[in-house]
């Protein structure tokens, strides 16, 4: 049975060679089942052009990309915040990778800052020639052994630390031995750029890099939630100075150590604050107790005459000594059964000025007693001698021991007067001494660029007055003379104690303090300088009170320091005082 085969109307006449293609009929076969060559060659091209203009755009998207994150430092940062409604703490947080804020000085100098790092770990449950491995990894790590990396990979547990902190040349060493059970955990390390310099500001971190000591310790969750840089007072450029006039002092004077603290007295913000020996925070080496120990927030001691200061400030206060004023301290006077002398010998009678100048143990213990022991003790409390000066801003602060009101009897009045029998920390003396000089505002210290606490009176502005000429006094003619700071009035008390070794005197043994302020006519800043156990040189003539070292290292760094700070000098300081000297004994001789 054959079958039909028909053409179109148009195809009608068309002549049709052997072996060519024609048309089916409708009725035997359906013409959409087969197409011609030129079809299928048109759907090959428009499949091929298709997928090229997919990869094309793609390839748009993807450069357009590119350009944006290298060339316009990603997406913009306004932009980010208000579509996704963030702050601009959480937003900085969410591109930087580290965690910890970083610690600014004054200036913005950057003085502690977080690098992303890796630790490197292993599953050692895996790998299967561990003497190979730890043989490999002690050739990268010249500070570990093969036996510490041997005795970690031996434990056999899915995950044990083999090194902390690789630098990206350790990491590329490692990724380079090929062994797959050795993997890397981002991570970040705390940097202190100048080593040593803020040791006992900043403190440390452990190796989760939270806060174990110092600033880092007690603004540990400002600096893990935030990543907006913490400014402090202190100035790198002052610090670096006075650490190293300690440094050398401690040589010179053979010392076991030495702090100093630097003060705005209108603001109470710590401009430096050193104690020596000290360390490097950025050494994972043991540090000896004497490195760590922080003296001057955490150095409980008796400060000898520097106490003198708030004996007279008090007693010019309570309105029952005058400035006129004259103590009969010929001979010494015996309170209870304590008899107490003058280290110096007599001088006579003596103004509270005169007081102050020759450091009378006699002199400050007949001021005390006229004005009594019950308006001292509010006073020394007033000025927060009683208590740890909790919120400011290191963890390591100490409490002074401050005698309960049933044994502050008669002699411990007495020799208070004069700095024995109470113990405070440098912290708590200069911060006291700058309300006595800066107008009689106390104001708490503070670590912190910017703050400012608010201030209570604790002396009148009369007494504040009188304080600062009778401290001009000590420089010029007392025992404070080796400050005296051409063009800069230097106003200030020395203060020497035996040191106080297992409820006993060390008479061989001496703690010697220089509390200082400049300029004398508006002061802006306190310094204090103490020195742990500085030893008798034929430079000091036998002698290891204040006068001796403490004093000319102040000098040195007011010398230095004052400039950094814009202290103007004047020069024509020293003529005008001389008229006021000649004026104020005048008045004496008119009292008399």
């Amino acid at each position: 049975m054959g079958f039909k085969v028909s053409f179109s109307k148009n195809n009608h006449d068309r002549f049709y060679l052997p072996g060519q293609e024609i048309k089916i009929s409708r009725g035997i076969m359906s013409q959409k089942n087969y197409t011609t060559e030129s079809d299928n060659v048109l759907t090959c091209r428009s499949r091929t052009i298709f997928t090229i203009c997919c990869f094309f755009v793609i390839f748009c998207i993807l450069a357009c990309r590119v350009i944006c994150v290298c060339l316009g430092n990603g997406i913009n940062i306004d932009t980010a915040i208000a579509d996704n409604n963030l702050g601009v703490d959480e937003f900085i947080k969410l591109k930087n990778p580290v965690k910890r804020a970083d610690i600014l000085d004054r200036n913005g100098e950057i003085i502690a800052t977080s690098l992303p790092t890796v630790h490197l770990f292993a599953n050692a449950k895996k790998i299967r020639n561990p003497e190979d491995t730890a043989e490999k990894l002690a050739a990268i790590f010249p500070d570990k052994t093969y036996e510490e990396f041997l005795e970690k990979l031996s434990r056999k547990r899915a995950f044990v630390y083999l090194k902390r902190n690789l630098s990206p040349a350790q990491q590329s060493q490692v990724n380079a031995l090929g062994i797959p059970w050795l993997e890397f955990e981002n991570c970040e390390k705390r940097v202190y750029p100048h080593h040593n310099l803020f040791a006992h500001v900043l403190g440390n971190t452990d190796v989760d890099n939270n806060g174990v000591s110092g600033f880092e310790k007690f603004m540990n969750e400002r600096l893990t939630t935030s990543s907006k840089s913490v400014q402090l007072s202190l100035d790198l450029g002052v610090q670096n100075t006075i650490r190293d006039e300690l440094i050398a002092g401690v040589e010179q004077f053979h010392a076991d150590g030495a702090a100093a603290i630097l003060m705005d007295v209108n603001t109470g913000q710590i401009l430096a604050l050193a104690s020596v020996p000290d360390y490097d925070p950025n050494k994972n080496d043991k540090i000896g107790e004497r490195e760590m120990f922080n003296f001057a927030t955490k150095g409980v001691y008796e400060a000898g005459s520097v106490f003198k200061v708030f004996n007279t400030a008090l007693s010019l206060e309570s309105g029952k000594v005058k400035p006129t004023d004259r103590f009969d301290t010929s001979h010494a006077i015996v309170v209870g059964r304590k008899k107490i002398t003058d280290p110096h010998g007599s001088h006579g009678l003596l103004t509270p000025e005169d007081i102050l100048v020759e450091s009378s143990n006699i002199g400050s213990t007949l001021e005390i007693l006229r004005v009594g022991k019950k308006f001292q003790r509010q006073f020394l409390q007033s000025i927060n001698m009683d208590k740890a000066l909790s919120e400011f801003e290191l963890p390591e602060i100490a409490r002074p021991h401050f005698l309960s009101e049933k044994r502050w009897g008669d002699v411990s009045m007495a020799t208070i007067s004069y700095g024995y029998g109470i113990n405070s920390t440098p912290l708590h003396i200069i911060t006291a001494f700058s309300s006595i000089i800066n107008g009689g505002l106390y104001r708490q210290p503070t670590l912190l660029h910017d703050t400012k606490h608010k201030a209570k009176r604790v002396v009148s502005e009369q007494t504040s007055e009188s304080m600062r000429t009778f401290l001009r006094a000590v420089v010029v003619r007392g025992t404070g003379k080796r400050a005296n700071v051409e063009g800069y009035q230097v106003i200030g008390k020395t203060g020497t104690a035996d040191k106080l070794e297992n409820g006993r005197y060390n008479h061989k043994k001496s703690m010697s303090t220089f509390i200082s302020g400049f300029p004398a006519s508006a002061p802006r800043y306190a310094l204090l300088v103490v020195i742990d156990n500085p030893k008798a040189s034929k430079e000091t003539y036998g002698y290891t009170t204040a006068g001796w070292n403490a004093v000319p290292i102040s000098k040195n760094i007011i010398s230095a320091v004052a400039p950094q700070l814009n202290v103007r000098a004047d020069f024509d300081a020293e003529k005008q005082k001389s008229i006021v000297d000649a004026a104020y004994k005048k008045e004496i001789s008119k009292a008399d």
